[in-house]
């Protein structure tokens, strides 16, 4: 058991570039997503001031609600397309203006949420599923528990700089609006460097074949099948010494 564990645990060593760039691309991304969204509410209501604290949050949960009815049929028209790491660079780019938009504009928050939700939609159907397919299978477990804590350390971190950035200990008190501009602006960070690991994990990907980017998702599927086959190779082999190794051991206490 001990050994199966550390075998786990040294199949790390086996998660590739396009890997840590594809995390480094989710976190980055979702960081400047949970974080805004904790305080929407709260800043549609500082900042436009004809908005009630029930409005504020309407149009704050719009980035969910055009989720809801944007995922399902554009994971059908990733999975149609293919080209994930093309959409994993739109989606970081098309996120650019939303922050820039909320921190220097006026324009209704409405259209800056709604636009949000669309990115995110478009994020969530691209860079998650694409783990699968620049992991070996049986790290397959491993990698996406370990991109989900990458990710959550990311949101919480972020959510630190966030709340020292407003500053504010009571909902009541209203937050000044250069201070909201520089959590926009340490969106636009966030987005931006979600932007440079994006396009790093293109250029990777087409040096290992651009799986990422296949235009049919059956042909993804048949090229991460072949690279998944050393590493059940290898394991075979393990299993197979192992066995080996127990036989000898049997015979020399039988003699």
């Amino acid at each position: 058991m001990i050994s199966l564990m550390m075998s786990r645990v040294q199949d790390v060593k086996l998660l590739s570039l396009r890997y840590w760039l594809l995390v480094l691309t989710i976190m980055f991304f979702y960081n400047g997503i949970f974080p805004f969204i904790a305080d929407a509410s709260k800043f549609i209501q500082d900042k436009y001031s004809d908005y009630s604290q029930k409005e504020a949050a309407y149009v704050a949960g719009a980035v969910y609600d055009s989720s809801l009815v944007l995922s399902a049929i554009v994971g059908i028209l990733i999975d149609y397309v293919g080209l994930r790491g093309v959409f994993a660079v739109a989606c970081a780019v098309f996120t650019l203006p939303v922050f820039g938009l909320l921190a220097f504009t006026f324009v209704p928050p409405l259209v800056s949420t709604i636009w949000l939700g669309v990115t995110y939609s478009f994020a969530a159907s691209s860079m998650w599923p694409s783990i699968p397919l620049v992991v070996p299978q049986a790290t397959l477990g491993t990698a996406m528990g370990l991109a989900t804590s990458i990710q959550m350390v990311g949101i919480g971190v972020s959510n630190l700089i966030v709340g020292q950035i407003l500053g504010s200990k009571s909902n009541e008190t209203k937050i000044p609006l250069w201070r909201w501009q520089r959590m926009m602006i340490f969106m636009l960070g966030n987005t931006i460097c979600c932007i440079v690991t994006s396009v790093l994990l293109n250029v990777a990907d087409h040096r290992q074949g651009g799986i990422l980017n296949k235009t049919t998702k059956r042909s993804g599927q048949a090229e991460g099948d072949s690279e998944r086959e050393p590493l059940n190779q290898r394991q075979e082999e393990e299993e197979q010494n192992e066995a080996n190794g127990s036989n000898v051991t049997s015979r020399s206490v039988n003699s």
